[in-house]
């Protein structure tokens, strides 16, 4: 590799805030344009460097479809951080820097022809929604669709204009559950296994993809199994503790592994054994 590409690896790359939506009390959607109008080109499940100048950078998954990102592409960031912070505190037409994309996204290609069960709590439904829209976006391609998302209030609910597109889509289901209901909320509540409780699949012909926080894989996981769906099939994401992008600070290593490298997306029998994943 030449010094040009080994330096443009590690320098963020000029890019401006479009569009700055709240979704809810805590995250904002970011619309994000590179200044020189190149694409991003990731693959669904990617995540990227978010530099703030005299702030510092944050990995950030990139919540929408290469399919839908012609002019840009979208980040739904969760404010936590001083990082975050100062990015939820930038109007539009403000500078940040980009560095990426960088990891393992969902093996799309290899989803074709399988019915898709997505799963996602929390905020595992913003680099999931990339993997969605890139399904739908191709829906001829993909058997049965189903969502389980779950959240921990209504207001927490992430994308409620995504679902109901999501739903109002041919062959594709979405159900919703919380933790705590609010006044006015008449949908399930309870933690997202109970969605999937009792429910069959097609052991042949499905796929799963679950992405969320790390306390909830062991139990989603096992009732992924017991509806039917077999180990080989089931995919995950382990976007967590990330800090470089680049393997080289150690922050995400698990096990020896490093998920900024070989993930965040892993088949569930890369890690089933791995202590620390779960």
């Amino acid at each position: 590799m030449s010094d040009p590409e080994m330096k443009s690896i590690y320098l963020p790359k000029p890019a401006r805030i479009v569009r700055s939506t709240a979704v809810t009390a805590r995250e904002r959607l970011f619309e994000v344009r590179f200044e020189d109008g190149a694409r991003l080109s990731h693959t669904p499940g990617q995540f990227v460097e978010v530099s703030v100048l005299g702030v510092g950078e944050s990995p950030i998954s990139v919540s929408s479809s290469p399919t839908r990102s012609a002019d840009g592409f979208e980040m739904c960031i969760r404010k936590v951080g001083n990082v975050t912070t100062a990015l939820h505190n930038l109007p539009a037409g403000s500078p940040v820097g980009i560095r990426g994309p960088f990891g393992r996204g969902f093996p799309v290609k290899d989803m074709e022809g399988f019915d898709i069960l997505f799963v996602a709590g929390g905020l595992g439904l913003v680099p999931l929604r990339s993997l969605i829209d890139n399904v739908v976006d191709n829906r001829e391609k993909f058997g049965r669709l189903r969502l389980c998302y779950g959240s921990r209030t209504p207001s927490d609910m992430l994308f409620p204009d995504d679902l109901a597109r999501w739903a109002s889509t041919e062959g594709f289901s979405v159900e919703t559950t919380v933790d705590v209901a609010e006044a006015g909320w008449n949908g399930n509540v309870g933690a997202i296994p109970r969605l999937l409780s009792g429910n069959k699949v097609d052991r042949a012909r499905t796929i799963a993809v679950i992405v969320g926080p790390p306390v909830m894989f062991r139990f989603v996981i096992r009732a992924v199994l017991n509806a039917g769906v077999s180990e080989s099939r089931i995919f995950m994401s382990l976007e967590r503790r990330m800090k470089c992008g680049l393997g080289k600070c150690g922050h995400c290593q698990i096990d020896g592994i490093y998920v900024c490298q070989s993930g965040p997306v892993y088949p569930y029998t890369d890690v089933r054994n791995l202590k620390e994943a779960f």
